[in-house]
């Protein structure tokens, strides 16, 4: 994508930060806002916009990603392809930041949206997860209660002796919904044995990266019933390989893999492998989940709910209703570009 025929591309960068509504818990730690970088492409009157928050258990840091892009500022204001982009930077928040950016600013060149560029089907509402933190059972039962037409459920869990209880009182709160548990690493192989009983019990479908990244090993000759998801043990497409026949579910995530384009790709090695898709999200606001909304149109599980944990969520926004998200054009990658 270079420059010809068109006005200077200049890129801005800027850090937002969102404060969510409620301290949110997973295993190892306590989140109370979340911090994004945003880059917007400038050409003329046209605009192409990305929002990553990177991947926080590897310090890949929104201000350290800024720094990432600016020290590229003199190759994206030339006319950097996405392809090329691939090649600059490493997988992580700053690429997904800056590709993403590209997506939407060919979309506003070329007049078509981005999921036609991208090969795609028109889109469609997709179930999205809702995501009750870590917390005293009693807890999780009143906020899976408060998700009005909440369709699927995942709860994250943690390394205390609660889990169990935890998913029961979801359960008996919420007796239809889809249920997956999240331990972000912190299961070990006994703990898990001794959890599973509960999890079959209460139906539930998905089990994401129950131990931590470097025991991988663990997951082999691992005896569930209950289908495996890789989610930090599989950041891009290089980790695809070791994790066949240890998972059934790779978990892709924008900010892990760096960006849409690398996301596609993925996906698609993915399905090769014999993998099912999920598309997941560290957070953010409508605009960290539109590129995402356009991966999750082939994904099994969806779990895109980030902005509904945020006290402001800027317009134009995603749609929440009956259990399900919609991303319109308007949010990021149509043909017409919102108010900057």
């Amino acid at each position: 994508m270079g420059t010809e025929g068109h006005a200077r591309l200049q890129l801005h960068t800027r850090l937002e930060k969102w404060a969510l509504k409620e301290p949110f818990h997973i295993t190892g730690y306590t989140f109370d806002e979340f911090e994004a970088l945003v880059v917007t492409l400038h050409e003329g009157d046209r605009f192409g916009r990305g929002e990553a928050l990177g991947v926080y258990y590897r310090n890949d840091t929104p201000a350290a990603m800024q720094v990432q892009v600016e020290a590229l500022r003199e190759r994206i204001e030339g006319g950097l392809t996405r392809q090329e982009l691939l090649q600059l930077l490493p997988a992580g928040g700053a690429r997904n930041a800056v590709d993403c950016a590209l997506w939407d600013l060919e979309a506003k060149r070329s007049g078509r949206p981005v999921w036609m560029l991208a090969g795609g089907e028109a889109p469609q509402p997709l179930v999205t997860t809702f995501t009750l933190g870590a917390d005293a059972p009693a807890t999780m039962a009143g906020i899976a209660r408060g998700f009005p037409g909440a369709r699927a459920l995942k709860l994250k869990l943690t390394n205390d002796e609660l889990n169990a209880e935890r998913v029961r009182a979801v359960r008996a709160a919420c007796p239809d919904a889809w249920i997956m548990v999240d331990a972000n690493q912190g299961f070990t192989r006994d703990s898990f044995a001794r959890l599973l009983p509960a999890l079959v019990e209460a139906r539930v479908a998905v089990v994401e990266q129950p131990f931590p990244i470097g025991n991988e090993a663990w997951l082999d000759g691992l005896d569930s019933p209950i289908m495996i998801a890789a989610d930090e043990s599989v950041q891009d497409h290089h980790d695809l390989p070791s994790l066949v026949g240890r998972v059934g579910m790779i978990n892709i995530k924008l900010d892990k893999c760096g960006g849409l384009t690398e996301a596609l790709a993925m996906a698609a090695q993915a399905r090769e492998l014999g993998f099912e898709l999920m598309v997941g999200n560290m957070s953010g606001s409508s605009l960290a989940m539109a590129p995402a909304f356009v991966l999750g149109q082939s994904c099994k599980v969806v779990d895109l709910d980030g902005p509904i944990y945020l006290r402001r969520d800027p317009a134009p926004s995603a749609i929440y209703e009956h259990g399900r998200i919609w991303c319109d054009d308007a949010i990021w990658g149509g043909p017409l570009a919102a108010a900057a």
